[in-house]
């Protein structure tokens, strides 16, 4: 029987507000649909049309700046803790709206909704070892001058603007934490601005905090809808944490108003992920299976729509055709359909348009693959294949490595993935690193010299590398999974930015200026800071 939770839910579509300038507030008109994926029936609305987004960050800037930064490191983790607490308390009702307005499963919702509340729980428990400091400290004074009075040092202060987070559709609730963790911990204020398709979530999460009173007035807010002339209205202090297209994040760059102002920016965008099987991985060792599991488990988790989800499957060519086969065994055991069977395994992308972006994907890429997996007959289950965004698990096969530039270029979001033969090991990190930069990679060997031989030469195109032994087999936390603890991004096409990576991320939020004075004034600027490293 469903909950009372659950028959709310299940009611009419919800209207979105957007919770600015301390108030909820309505948009004009009937906004954007949020549907439910697996048949399409509209969920919510959301639209911002009419809003003043800049009072919005006005008050953000003159009301949720000054309280938070009255408080120390140790007094913002609190609230961190309290809104993890809030969060949890929850958590059902979180997995539920996931299911219903992005398709999830429970584990698929796990990742997003139980990663949000680790990430906060995390910066909450390491922000209290900050203390009672309201700066950041980058080493100590060191002497300049002849005069050993005559001291330097690097000092963090918190900018005094707004945090404004644009986040992508796929992880509305982990996309919006991780990033307000980090920024509420600086003292630095959040406007977060959720992807459309999926905001019911982020703006429920958000909606729960505000009922709950623990941060201050203008200390988190929430635009649902289309960002319109949002903006237009930043300037010096003000920051930007997006994460979706590099198309999107390049427009952003090149915004008049950022420019002008050189407003901080930091884009985590789409990504060619690679997994790359040892030379030594022969089938039927161990460094062989983990790594067709692992391929097998990034391309269904999230249906695929993962930023950091294996794109490439880079396997030496005498191995190519045993690799592709256990790939696709594996994948002829997913069941697709609609998440509210418990035997789903996998549920839909995150609405038609979507579906349609991978149906063309697949068929460009096909122009320089060909099919090693796809279901010779595909009925999603308790769904129809017609109304909902369903699309089976897609395993391709490059020709030729070198010759198949499309698979070095073209990422298709969703459960979509492509075998690519290589020659010598050197020939896999050159096709690795093809992808112009990406978020992560990970290599299987049994070879402890090749896998340290991989990290340093894949390590100028990648953000994170996990490098797996049999040792860690079954102990790792997975390729596309990511830790708080460390730095989440990647250069290049993956958008040159850097989030998380624990303490340091604090210094996104903070200007880092060089102080020069005597021995006592500095000392008295140290006793005020924190020095992230040191933790």
């Amino acid at each position: 029987m469903p909950t009372a939770a659950e028959n709310q839910i299940a009611s009419e579509a919800k209207v979105l507000q957007s919770y600015l300038g301390g108030k909820w507030q309505s948009g004009e008109g009937e906004g954007a649909d949020l549907v439910n994926p697996c048949d399409g029936t509209m969920r919510a609305r959301a639209s911002s049309k009419g809003l003043d987004l800049k009072a919005a960050l006005e008050y953000s800037r003159n009301v949720g700046g000054p309280a938070l930064r009255k408080l120390s490191f140790a007094q913002r983790a609190e609230l961190l803790g309290k809104i993890a607490d809030a969060l949890a308390a929850r958590r059902d009702e979180w997995f539920e709206i996931s299911r219903r307005n992005s398709g999830n499963t429970k584990t698929d919702a796990a990742i997003d909704v139980d990663g949000a509340i680790g990430t906060v729980k995390f910066f909450a428990k390491l922000g209290g070892k900050l203390g009672d400091a309201h700066l950041l400290c980058d080493g100590g004074p060191t002497r300049l001058a002849r005069d050993a009075n005559f001291q330097g040092m690097h000092l963090g202060v918190p900018l005094e603007g707004v945090a404004v987070h644009i986040n992508a559709f796929n992880f509305p609730a982990w996309g919006l934490w991780e990033k307000a963790a980090v920024s509420l911990l600086a003292g630095v204020p959040v406007l977060a601005k959720p992807a459309t398709s999926t905001a019911w979530l982020a703006q429920e999460m958000v909606s729960a905090v505000i009922e709950a009173g623990i941060l201050p007035p203008g200390g988190l807010s929430i635009l649902c809808g289309s960002p319109n002339d949002l903006l237009e209205h930043l300037r010096l202090g003000d920051v930007i944490a997006f994460t979706g297209s590099a198309d999107t994040g390049e427009g952003i760059r090149q915004h008049p108003r950022v420019r002008q102002h050189n407003i901080r920016v930091n884009i985590e965008a789409d990504s060619l992920n690679a997994a790359l099987l040892g030379p030594d991985a022969a089938p039927g060792t161990p460094a062989f299976d983990f790594f067709v599991r692992e391929v097998v488990r990034e391309m269904t988790l999230k249906t695929g729509q993962k930023c950091t989800a294996i794109r490439r499957v880079l396997v030496p060519s005498e191995h190519a055709a045993a690799a592709t086969e256990a790939i696709a065994t594996a994948l002829s055991k997913v069941v697709v359909g609609n998440p509210a069977n418990p035997a789903v395994t996998m549920g839909p992308v995150v609405n038609m348009a979507q579906r349609k972006s991978v149906e063309d994907g697949v068929r460009r890429l096909m122009e320089q693959t060909e099919i090693a997996y796809h279901p010779p007959s595909f009925a999603p289950v308790d769904a129809s294949a017609e109304a909902g965004a369903f699309v089976p698990p897609t395993l391709l096969k490059a020709r030729s490595g070198s010759e198949s530039e499309l698979v070095h270029e073209l990422e298709v979001f969703g459960p979509v993935a492509t075998v690519v033969p290589y020659c010598d090991k050197q020939d896999a990190f050159a096709l690795a690193r093809r992808g112009g930069g990406s978020l992560a990679a990970s290599v299987f060997s049994g070879d402890g010299e090749f896998l340290a031989e991989a990290a340093r030469e894949l390590g100028t195109t990648h953000g994170r590398i996990l490098l797996v032994d049999p040792s860690i087999g079954d102990s790792h936390t997975g390729h596309g999974i990511v830790m708080p603890s460390l730095m989440h991004g990647g250069p290049g096409r993956a958008g040159g930015g850097e989030e998380l990576g624990g303490l340091n991320g604090l210094w996104f939020y903070h200007q880092r200026t060089a102080v020069q004075g005597s021995a006592a004034t500095l000392a008295a600027l140290v006793a005020q800071a924190a020095d992230p490293r040191a933790e």
